[in-house]
């Protein structure tokens, strides 16, 4: 049935009377694409995404039926994507079942304890911050940090059966980053990407997260497998609510953001999830700081939900980005470190830890123009060390690998007494002067 007689027209939704409309239903107001936002008796409300200017009260309104959809099916392994689940990469449309997006998160009795291992391929985050599967965590970053280029590496070197990235509000040239790394590195076979640019309307980034894990819940149910879904950038997605929020003439809250944010993105962050069956979906999702300022609506509430938290940082010693072991935390790691990791990882991460704090310590001593040891020497030397062969956004290790680096620095900058480790476990990996089980 088509109807022509809008009654009310804001700058982003339009509301009509019509019967048999349900919550989140897909319509065509004027050959634009909205979705049902609100109803109330009769009197039902749409959110058109390129906005109403130009729309008429007589303008034609199509409902058709159902909430926004995702095919899937195997064919989707790589491809790209818009907001809408269309292609945009020059293919052919996938064939496969409808899903609907969107849907509610999975009953608490039907998850399983994280206990699986994902390695992320970067050093800086499997050595301090390990990642378990089923996990949620933010990565807090910086506007003019290359938050996109690890999100990238992670892409490539993680750990696990598919790869999907929702890309919100991204440039033109990240947009073509990723899809030439992706080829070039040949791992199109595992990674699913979908893609709203700075060209396409902002409110069509609220459908990105959705598709995203729309298609991860298919692998991770339907096909049992280890699924990590990467999500940049989560305060353009809220930026997009505040919005719709804002041209729907809602009442803001804190820093302008809706008063529902905390809701939408649970709903979001909340598909995370381990099931019995072995499928999984981990959300590693970028969240841009205004300012550095992590008391800002959208980092804070994210807190509240998330399992942690990495944070970039630029180390001025070394001139690289790195992760920063002091406020990066994932709060899952204990439940694979030294079980699905080597047994010496706990002991090697907290010395290091405690090494690289007594080097912060040291580098506030200099500058206030205090003498410094011999120890506090060592340890700023074994910090500039540690910052360039591990923290840093560009180093790729396996687990194995970055324990070794981290044992032959220790050997490199201190004597086996300073280092605090189990005999041991120090019997079996210190190579350096002062073993004696060697």
């Amino acid at each position: 049935m088509i109807h022509t007689k809008i009654e009310k027209i804001t700058k982003a939704t339009v509301s009509l009377e019509a019967s048999g409309i349900g919550n989140e239903e897909m319509a065509w107001v004027d050959n634009r694409l909205a979705q049902v936002v609100k109803i109330n008796k009769n009197q039902v409300t749409l959110q058109v995404y390129v906005g109403t200017e130009g729309i008429s009260t007589n303008a034609e309104v199509v409902f058709l039926g159902r909430p926004p959809v995702l095919k899937v099916s195997e064919h989707l392994a790589g491809r790209f994507f818009d907001a809408y689940g269309q292609p945009i990469d020059g293919n052919p449309e996938v064939e496969g079942e409808e899903r609907e997006i969107g849907g509610p998160s999975v009953n608490p009795v039907c998850r399983e304890q994280p206990s699986e291992l994902i390695a992320t391929g970067i050093a800086g985050i499997d050595l301090n911050n390990t990642i378990v599967t089923g996990q949620k965590i933010p990565f807090f970053a910086d506007p003019d940090q290359p938050y996109n280029e690890v999100v990238a590496n992670v892409a490539l070197k993680a750990q696990a059966d598919k790869i999907i990235l929702g890309g919100m509000g991204l440039s033109n040239d990240d947009y073509l980053y990723f899809k030439a790394l992706f080829e070039n590195a040949g791992a199109l076979d595992k990674i699913i990407s979908f893609i709203n640019t700075t060209e396409n309307p902002p409110v069509e980034r609220l459908l990105v997260p959705d598709m995203a894990l729309s298609a991860a819940e298919y692998f991770a149910v339907d096909k049992n497998e280890k699924v990590l879904v990467l999500l940049t950038d989560m305060t353009l997605y809220a930026d997009a609510l505040a919005i719709v929020s804002n041209k729907m003439d809602q009442i803001p809250s804190k820093d302008s953001m809706p008063g529902s944010l905390y809701s939408d993105l649970a709903k979001l962050y909340e598909k995370a999830v381990q099931f019995p069956k072995g499928g999984s979906i981990t959300i590693i999702a970028v969240t841009t700081l205004s300012g550095g300022d992590i008391t800002h609506a959208i980092p804070d509430n994210t807190g509240y939900i998330t399992e942690g938290q990495l944070f970039l940082r630029t180390d001025t010693d070394i001139g690289k980005v790195i992760v920063d072991p002091f406020r990066s935390l994932s709060r899952l790691k204990q439940l694979v470190i030294g079980t699905k990791t080597r047994e010496d990882h706990g002991q090697v991460m907290n010395a290091a830890i405690r090494l690289y704090a007594d080097a912060a310590e040291a580098k506030t001593k200099r500058d206030n123009g205090f003498d410094l040891s011999k120890y506090d020497k060592r340890c700023i030397d074994f910090a500039r060390d540690y910052s360039r062969h591990l923290l840093a956004i560009d180093v790729n290790l396996d687990t194995k690998a970055m324990l070794e680096v981290s044992w032959r620095l220790f050997e490199k900058h201190f004597s086996l007494d300073e280092l605090g480790i189990k005999k041991a476990i120090s019997d079996k990996y210190w190579r350096g002067p002062g073993n004696n089980g060697n």
